[in-house]
């Protein structure tokens, strides 16, 4: 949302306000027409009504909003938050029945004074109705930045959508691109000359990373094995273009159990390395290691280059800048990415939550 409405929002509901403290000030004074000390009443009305009103609802109007929406309503600690508001709404009225009592030496007060039965219990009432009209104030700040989240978060889900989107469909653009699956059959097909089994192996992998893009990448999140799973089955289709047996080099440690991730988070900088991976005779010209901890998972993605030989420039594949956007809308800074080139290694090292 943008911030001149979310400003709006507050000077409408600030005016309303006024307004409806001008009426019970005209009310009042249609009240003492004919009284005697006319202005003076007036005036003591005047501050009566600015310190009993307006300094309680404007204390907790903000401190409901900068402080018990964000820090506990919102992480849905709603005992916590009723406690803090009415203790915040009580500490505006005593400091508002402080200024009130003492800097205004006649007028209402005095008035309020002579009615009751003594001043502590009037003391006790005007407090009272204060911190009413201070958790009112605050409620309405709850709902405003209640609505105002809820907006934002909604433009948060339908550009993410766009993004996924637009993700989805460069990735499967990517992966069905006719030229990788022409050469991947045609080594499947060369294969079943030397090992019918391992052929049939090679084309059920082929099938099912297919079915994972087309299917499984809808979903916000996935299992971490699938992922993971999808990325074993990528690299050993792309292996089979190559008789250095060493050519690639994938290790995951740590426990994947039930964890979740992001769909396709990891695979994009993998298939960029074998994009770029120049010279298929290097040792290890290819390393992937996936360190799943307690609460992140890290991917350290490593290719080689022969800087003598020219990068072979292929057709599509996923700029950093769109892998880029998507991790900022899909974590929001709770990822780290770094990225580091020399003259013949090119590495990225991708941390993000899990779950």
């Amino acid at each position: 949302m943008k911030k001149s409405f979310v400003v709006l929002l507050h000077i409408g509901f600030w005016l309303c306000y006024v307004i409806l403290a001008a009426i019970i000030l005209a009310v009042y004074y249609r009240t003492i027409t004919h009284a005697t000390n006319q202005d003076a009443r007036i005036m003591n009305a005047v501050k009566t009504l600015f310190l009993f009103a307006f300094i309680p609802s404007v204390i907790s109007y903000f401190m409901y909003y900068f402080v018990v929406f964000p820090k506990y309503l919102q992480q849905k600690r709603y005992v916590l938050s009723l406690a803090v508001g009415i203790l915040i709404s009580m500490v505006a009225a005593i400091l508002a029945y402080i200024l009130l009592r003492y800097f205004i030496e006649s007028g209402s007060v005095a008035d309020m004074d002579k009615g009751g039965r003594n001043g502590r219990s009037t003391a006790v009432t005007v407090i009272i109705v204060m911190t009413f009209i201070g958790v009112i104030c605050g409620i309405v700040a709850l709902v405003i930045n209640g609505f105002i989240t809820w907006f934002n978060e909604i433009k948060l889900k339908e550009s993410l959508k766009e993004k996924n989107h637009e993700m989805e469909m460069a990735l499967v653009k990517l992966q069905l691109d006719p030229h990788l699956l022409f050469n991947t059959i045609n080594n499947i097909d060369a294969l079943i000359l030397k090992d019918v089994v391992a052929a049939s192996d090679y084309l059920n992998k082929l099938s099912d990373i297919m079915r994972f893009i087309l299917y499984e990448t809808k979903a916000d999140n996935i299992s971490l094995s699938k992922e993971i799973e999808y990325i074993e089955k990528y690299i050993a289709l792309q292996k089979i273009r190559t008789a250095n047996e060493n050519y690639v080099h994938l290790t995951i440690n740590g426990n994947i159990g039930n964890k979740t991730i992001a769909p396709m988070v990891f695979i994009p900088f993998i298939e960029n390395a074998f994009k770029h991976a120049n010279n298929k005779k290097i040792e290890h010209a290819i390393s992937v290691h996936i360190f799943i901890k307690d609460d992140t998972v890290e991917l350290i993605c490593e290719n080689k280059f022969d800087s003598k030989l020219k990068v072979h420039q292929t057709v599509g594949g996923l700029g950093n800048e769109l892998i880029e956007k998507r991790l900022n809308l899909i974590y929001a800074g709770k990822h780290r990415l770094e990225v580091n080139r020399t003259a013949d290694l090119y590495s990225i090292q991708l941390t993000i939550p899990h779950g």
